[in-house]
């Protein structure tokens, strides 16, 4: 009985977790990495029993590609739905890479994801980082984000770094308007931007 409700936890995770890649892009096909169930397990007997109880797994690894052509992969230390496979997962120390079709790549990291399936959320907690490879790094310590919808919000103070200097703003909203269309980044809330011109060489 364990066993299958480890494999279930195993199975649930693959639709949970890459679709809560921050809720960044939607609909994705994942690809598991496979284990040998004949390893040996290098946990104690007490650690086994917490890891079954507590539905959790270690270093679950996914990757996929969306319907606009867009790469994904999701990374964490471990994963875990305590007590219910209906209840929200908990992700550690997440990393997500998203190499988008247009050519542009997107990574976030962050100490803590709970992905909801029931409620369309997906919340990202402490020292949440998005970088990008058009020179923007943009911080906060809590991201909340839709797993259907390029939805992604910013309820406190955010930092970034931007090829036009550094800012600061009370509130962030990343957001696509229409199924297809390009996204668009909002700062509202007591924007505050230090310009830094480009040297120009004699």
């Amino acid at each position: 009985m364990q066993g299958d409700r480890y494999s279930r936890m195993v199975a649930w995770l693959k639709v949970a977790l890459p679709l809560a890649a921050l809720g960044l892009l939607s609909t994705l096909f994942l690809l598991a990495r496979v284990v040998d169930p004949t390893s040996s397990i290098p946990f104690a007997d007490t650690e086994v029993q917490d890891r079954l109880l507590n539905q959790k797994v270690s270093g679950p690894y996914y990757s996929g590609t969306t319907a606009n052509g867009d790469l994904i992969a999701f990374v964490a230390e471990t994963a875990s739905s305590p007590n219910s496979m209906a209840g929200p997962t908990t992700a550690k120390d997440v990393f997500v890479k998203v190499d988008m079709a247009n050519g542009t790549r997107l990574t976030v990291t962050s100490k803590e994801a709970t992905i909801d399936l029931a409620n369309d959320t997906s919340d990202l907690t402490g020292n949440v980082v998005i970088t990008t490879s058009q020179g923007y790094q943009i911080t906060s310590e809590a991201l909340t984000a839709r797993i259907s919808a390029l939805d992604i919000r910013s309820p406190d103070t955010v930092l970034a770094t931007t090829p036009g200097g550094d800012l600061i703003a009370g509130q962030m909203h990343l957001m696509s308007p229409e199924p297809n269309a390009p996204a668009q980044l909002f700062f509202t809330n007591g924007v505050k931007l230090i310009y830094q011109p480009k040297q120009v060489k004699d």
